[in-house]
């Protein structure tokens, strides 16, 4: 039995230590957000966070989250009001959307350490999230219209 925190909730799993995170979060508990692309880390769409840092779950094991603190795209934010998730509907990024929980987390903690990324430094912090679509360049509009989203104070009372 292992006990994991995943979108500030602790679960009780009687699973393997050495199952991928992915496979828990999607077939345990169901939250399917999180894809599976190419279990191999290279695709970036079962990117989640862990401690704040975006991993690749499906070749995370999960007895690397016990202790830790997981966030998938399911609690990045309650209300899908997250600058990133915001900017992404604004701008409909998505085309088929497969790929985008992935972007989207990968997107959320480039924003969070750098407030004011610039082209060169979006595509780098992107680098390991493929689209089959394309969209690369909604993707890096939507960054930076999360970016500036991000600087106006909140209307929330």
């Amino acid at each position: 039995m292992i006990t994991i925190n995943i979108n500030k909730k602790n679960y009780n799993l009687k699973v393997d230590p050495e199952t991928p995170l992915l496979w828990v979060l999607r077939e345990t508990l169901g939250l399917v957000g999180t894809k599976y692309g190419c279990g191999v880390a290279q695709c970036g769409a079962c990117t989640v966070h862990l401690n704040g840092e975006a991993v690749r779950s499906c070749v995370t094991k999960v007895s690397r989250a016990v202790g830790q603190k997981v966030v998938t795209i399911e609690g990045l934010a309650e209300k899908i009001d997250h600058p990133i998730q915001k900017a992404w509907l604004e701008l409909d990024v998505a085309q088929c959307g497969y790929c985008q929980s992935g972007q989207i987390m990968s997107a959320a903690v480039l924003l969070r350490e750098n407030k004011a990324p610039t082209d060169a430094d979006i595509d780098a912090a992107m680098a390991g999230n493929i689209c089959r679509c394309g969209t690369y360049l909604r993707i890096r509009e939507a960054i930076h219209l999360a970016a500036e989203m991000q600087k106006k104070p909140s209307s929330k009372a």
